[in-house]
């Protein structure tokens, strides 16, 4: 175990990688056609669009918060951006079905996944830049 250890200070790399993956995607990939996701989602304009704006900044903040340990506010501010887009994904749109897999009564999917992005931000804003190390908090 003490040979995986050397290699802990980097982990949250992986983590802090799929949120820049997942969200920054979708993000921008709402602003290609924001009119028809906000009458997909039946959201006012101005919410779709901050939609897509939290999922933007808060993949941009998590990741680059990563990279000074005292930018903890950083990772923190991306995840409390994109903890509302994951509640209501969840509740408006994946509501009813746990499995992520398409079916008639939910064409895009269950909940499993958004349920699973938001806790990692969950973690992620609870957690900040800190890791613990023994019996004390230290940062990375």
């Amino acid at each position: 175990m003490e040979q995986l250890d050397k290699f802990a200070h980097v982990a949250h790399w992986f983590l802090r990688l799929i949120y820049l993956a997942v969200f920054l995607h979708h993000g921008l990939d709402k602003f290609a056609d924001l009119q028809g996701f906000a009458q997909m989602t039946e959201l006012p304009f101005i919410i779709a669009l901050l939609v897509a704006l939290f999922e933007v900044l808060g993949a941009v903040f998590i990741f680059l918060g990563g990279f000074k340990n005292d930018w903890g506010w950083m990772t923190r501010l991306g995840a409390l951006l994109i903890i509302p887009v994951m509640l209501g994904a969840i509740f408006m749109v994946h509501w009813g079905q746990w499995h992520f897999m398409p079916t008639e009564t939910h064409p895009m999917g269950g909940k499993e996944y958004q349920v699973t992005l938001l806790f990692g931000a969950i973690y992620l804003f609870l957690k900040g830049n800190l890791v613990n190390r023994g019996k004390g908090r230290v940062k990375f």
